[in-house]
C-alpha cells in the first residue's frame, strides 16, 4: 500500500513571492534542496535556479533590490527564528550578511524592503533591547544602520512612500485585532498617526497610492468582516473600496499604480478581485481554481496576476493569470506521487454548537459504505483557518487512502468568519474552543458511517493544546489516538516562557500569568493528565521558541509516570515550523502511521 511519502510534494514553499522589477523572472523559496531557499525561475518556465544552499539556514522572505541584480531574504538556523538579513546576487548567488547578531532576530518589512531608489533598506530587530522590536534603516551604500523608531513593543515596517521619503509602520498592540498604523517621515522622524485612538480593530497596511495620498489597507473597522479601504495619508480618514461579507485576506497594486487586485477568502475558498483605478471601474475577473491563494503579486502594468495556489487535489504551486484573456497556467510543478484521480474532494459542512452557533468543517471522507475511523484535525494558531486546499501536505489524502475519514474544523478563534469568531478563544483557550470540538465529536458519533470507537485527534501548536486538553479533559470520548505536535501544555508556564517581546501578545491572548496563574492552570492539560487514557504521540522540535521542549516533557513525564501509552520524537534541529523536507516527511509520516494503527482495527 502506498506511503506517506507518495502524498507528500515533490517541493513545498513558503509564503513568499517576488517578480523582478523587469517583470522576466520570479523568486520565492521552496525545499526542493531539502531545506528551504531562495529560487529564482524565468516567468516563461524552465527550470528554477536555486540561489542559497546552507543546510543549517531556512530562508523565510525574499525581495528583489529595485536594480534586478540582487534579493534581499532573511533566514534562521535549525529552526530558532532568530532570523538574520542577507543580500545574494541574482546571478552568482554570492551573499553578504547584513546583520551579525545570532541571538537577536530581524524582521523584514511588511511589503517591498527597499526604498524606491535602492539605496535604503527598512526593516525591524530586536537589538536594542529584547523587550522591544524597533524600526531600523540601513543605508546599503555605506552600511549606517539608523533607528528610526523606537518607540516600544512589536513595532514593524510597513510599505515605502512612492517618493521615499515616509514609512508606514505598523504596532501590534498585543492581539491580531489591535493594531496602529502610523507614517513616518525619513526627513525629520516625525510620527503621524493614521488609525483612530481607542480603536482596536484589524489594520494591516498595504502598497501606498501612486500619488503618496493614502494607503491601502486590510481593515475590520466597524465590522466584524475585513474590507478593502485607503488610509489617508495626513488625517487617516477611510474611504472603503470592498466591504464584502467575507474577508479580504491579500491585497496587490500594479506598478504603474493603474490596476488594483485583491483576494476575498469566501468560506475557506479564494477569489479574485480587479479594478481600474484610473476609471474606478471594476474589470472582468479571471476565474480562479477551487482553492486558496496567497501572496498576491501584479507586473508592473498589471496584465500579469501571480499567486501561490493550492486546491485539495494539489498541492501550492505558482499560478500565473492573464488579466486580458483571463486563462490560468501553473510555471511550478509541484505534485504528489499517488494519481490526484484517487483523492476525494472534501465536503463542507456546518455542525451546531450548543449556544446556537454552527462549527464550518471540511470532512475528507474514504469512498466506503463500511464504517471508519474518523480523524478530527485541529489547525494551529489559533487565528488561522481550515481551508479548502492540499491540508498538511498530503496528510489528510493520505489518511483517506487507508480508509480513514478526516473532519478539520475551524472551531471559535479560527480566521475567515468574522472578528467575533476569532476573538472568541482571546483568554479563553480550552474554553468555547473545545466547547465547539465536543459538539463535532458528538455530531461525528451520530453519523451512520463513521465508528465511534474509532475517533483519533490531530493538532500542531495551538491545535496541539486542543489536542491535549480533549483528551484530558473530554476522556468520555475515549479517543482511539491522538498526535500533538508542538502543543503547550502548561499554559502557566508556556505564558512565562515566551520571548520578551512577544509577552504582552501571549497576556492578551492566552492570560497574564502574574494575574491568572490560577485561570491558566485549571485550563491547563497538565492538571488534568491523570484523565489521559488514550495512546499519545508527541512531537517536538528541540530549539521551538514559542512552545519550548519543557512543555512537552511535562505531559510525556506525568503520563509515563503513570503507564499510559505514550511516544515522544524530539527533532534535534528543529523548532516551532519545521524547516527540513527529511524532518518534514518524518514527522507527518510517523504521525499518520500512528494514526492508521489506532483507527483502522477495533478498540478494546
Amino acid at each position: 500500500m502506498a506511503e506517506y511519502r507518495d502524498f507528500e510534494p515533490t517541493v513545498r514553499f513558503r509564503p513568499a513571492l517576488a517578480l523582478s522589477p523587469d517583470g522576466t523572472r520570479l523568486a520565492y523559496i521552496d525545499d526542493a534542496q531539502g531545506q528551504f531557499h531562495v529560487a529564482v525561475q524565468s516567468l516563461d518556465g524552465g527550470p528554477p535556479r536555486h540561489l542559497t544552499r546552507d543546510l543549517g539556514e531556512s530562508a523565510w522572505h525574499v525581495a528583489w533590490h529595485p536594480d534586478g541584480r540582487s534579493l534581499f531574504y532573511n533566514a534562521d538556523t535549525d529552526g530558532n527564528e532568530h532570523h538574520q538579513l542577507y543580500l545574494v546576487d541574482a546571478d552568482t548567488g554570492d551573499t553578504t550578511a547584513l546583520t551579525h547578531s545570532p541571538d537577536v532576530t530581524f524582521r523584514p518589512a511588511f511589503g517591498a524592503p527597499f526604498s524606491p531608489d535602492g539605496r535604503l533598506l527598512a526593516y525591524a530587530g530586536a537589538d536594542r533591547t529584547p523587550t522591544d522590536q524597533d524600526v531600523l534603516v540601513r543605508d546599503l551604500p555605506t552600511g549606517e544602520v539608523r533607528r528610526v523608531y523606537a518607540g516600544g513593543g512589536r513595532v514593524y515596517a510597513g510599505h515605502w512612500s512612492p517618493d521615499g521619503t515616509r514609512l508606514t509602520v505598523i504596532d501590534l498592540r498585543g492581539a491580531t485585532t489591535d493594531q496602529v498604523i502610523s507614517v513616518l517621515s525619513l526627513n525629520d522622524g516625525h510620527l503621524t498617526r493614521l488609525t483612530p485612538a481607542g480603536d482596536t480593530a484589524a489594520y494591516l497596511p498595504g502598497p501606498w497610492l501612486p500619488d503618496g495620498s493614502g494607503v491601502l489597507v486590510l481593515t475590520s473597522a466597524g465590522s466584524d468582516a475585513t474590507g478593502l479601504a485607503v488610509l489617508d495619508a495626513t488625517t487617516g480618514a477611510l474611504t472603503w473600496l470592498d466591504t464584502p461579507p467575507w474577508d479580504v485576506e491579500d491585497v496587490a497594486l500594479s506598478g504603474d499604480g493603474h490596476i488594483l487586485a485583491w483576494l476575498v477568502n469566501a468560506d475557506g475558498a479564494s477569489h479574485l478581485r480587479l479594478r481600474d483605478l484610473t476609471t474606478g471601474s471594476d474589470l472582468p475577473t479571471p476565474t480562479l481554481p477551487d482553492g486558496a491563494a496567497q501572496k498576491l503579486t501584479l507586473s508592473t502594468d498589471g496584465s500579469t496576476i501571480i499567486m501561490l495556489m493550492a486546491t485539495p487535489t494539489r498541492p501550492t504551486n505558482v499560478l500565473v493569470v492573464d488579466r486580458h484573456t483571463g486563462t490560468t497556467r501553473w510555471l511550478t510543478d509541484a505534485r504528489p506521487a499517488a494519481d490526484p484521480a484517487t483523492f476525494v474532494e472534501p465536503e463542507a459542512i456546518y455542525i451546531p454548537a450548543p449556544d446556537g452557533h454552527t462549527v464550518p468543517a471540511f470532512l475528507y471522507r474514504p469512498r466506503t459504505t463500511e464504517p471508519v475511523g474518523v480523524v478530527v484535525a485541529v489547525h494551529g494558531g489559533p487565528p488561522v483557518q481550515e481551508r479548502p486546499d492540499y491540508s498538511n501536505d498530503g496528510l489528510f489524502q493520505f489518511l483517506v487512502s487507508h480508509g480513514v475519514a478526516v473532519l478539520a474544523p475551524n472551531i471559535r478563534g479560527s480566521l475567515g468568519y468574522g472578528l467575533a469568531w476569532q476573538t472568541a478563544v482571546h483568554r479563553d483557550w480550552g474554553g468555547v474552543d473545545l466547547d465547539d470540538l465536543d459538539a463535532v465529536v458528538d455530531h461525528l458519533k451520530q453519523q451512520p458511517w463513521v465508528d465511534p470507537d474509532r475517533i483519533g485527534l490531530v493538532g500542531r501548536s495551538y491545535g496541539g493544546f486542543v489536542v491535549l486538553s480533549a483528551v484530558s479533559r473530554l476522556p468520555e470520548h475515549r479517543w482511539a489516538a491522538a498526535v500533538a505536535w508542538c502543543g503547550p501544555a502548561n499554559l502557566l508556564t508556556f505564558s512565562r516562557a515566551q520571548p520578551p517581546s512577544w509577552r504582552t501578545q501571549v497576556a492578551i491572548l492566552v492570560g497574564d500569568p502574574d494575574t491568572d496563574a490560577e485561570f491558566l492552570l485549571a485550563r491547563s492539560p497538565t492538571t488534568h493528565a491523570d484523565r489521559i487514557t488514550a495512546p499519545l504521540f508527541i512531537i517536538q522540535g528541540a530549539n521551538d521558541m514559542r512552545v519550548p521542549r519543557e512543555e512537552s516533557d511535562q505531559i510525556v513525564q506525568r503520563l509515563r509516570d503513570r503507564g499510559v501509552e505514550v511516544r515522544y520524537d524530539i527533532y534535534p534541529d528543529e523548532g516551532h515550523v519545521f524547516g527540513k523536507r527529511t524532518n518534514q516527511t518524518r514527522a507527518r509520516s510517523d504521525a499518520a502511521e500512528f494514526l492508521i494503527a489506532h483507527l483502522t482495527r477495533p478498540v478494546s
